[in-house]
């Protein structure tokens, strides 16, 4: 059985419906497990996540789908701590050869979005982890999927929570991909 870990931060509540799109469509292919762990604030104390438990999950998954919504260009704070709290793991390369993937939405058409999946590309890529973008053109997929053209991830936009069904198509589409790079890889 394949593991898919989807971890994420959320403030408002889109990053996690992106979340649950991207574990719907992990769950789509036959023999894949989903791993939902959010990032929440109880994790993190005086600046430092904290939660071995998630991380240790984490370990154990064998493609990692990360998310979080974009603050002033990057990843949240919140992301940024967990991010953090992974140094151990890349000391070692425990991540190394799982897949990578990942996600983010803001309020903005742009805002910067594209930086926040570079970050986490970076941050993946550090971990000798193999990142898996879109193979979409945007909007090239007759089913307009990739609406707003990001081929590293999912970006989404939001200014007043509510999600454009198409983003949550599109992270549906990126969890189902995800899921199936992992199984070829595994084979």
């Amino acid at each position: 059985m394949i593991k898919v870990a989807v971890v994420f931060h959320s403030a408002s509540g889109s990053t996690r419906q992106l979340a649950k799109a991207v574990a719907a469509g992990t769950l789509s292919v036959q023999g894949v497990a989903v791993i939902q762990a959010e990032i929440i604030g109880t994790d993190i104390s005086a600046g430092r996540f904290r939660n071995n438990r998630l991380l240790e999950q984490l370990d154990r998954a064998d493609a990692i789908v990360f998310g979080s919504p974009t603050y002033m260009g990057s990843v949240s704070a919140q992301f940024k701590a967990f991010a953090d709290a992974t140094s151990e793991r890349w000391e070692t390369q425990l991540w190394a050869n799982k897949i990578a993937a990942g996600f983010t939405i803001g309020s903005n058409f742009s805002g910067d979005q594209l930086h926040t999946l570079q970050y986490l590309q970076v941050f993946a890529n550090q971990h000798g982890m193999l990142w898996a973008g879109l193979d979409i053109p945007g909007n090239q997929d007759g089913g307009g999927l990739n609406r707003l053209g990001a081929q590293s991830g999912v970006i989404a936009q939001s200014a007043d929570g509510v999600l454009h069904e198409t983003d949550l198509l599109t992270a549906q589409y990126l969890g189902q991909r995800v899921a199936q790079v992992s199984k070829k890889f595994a084979g």
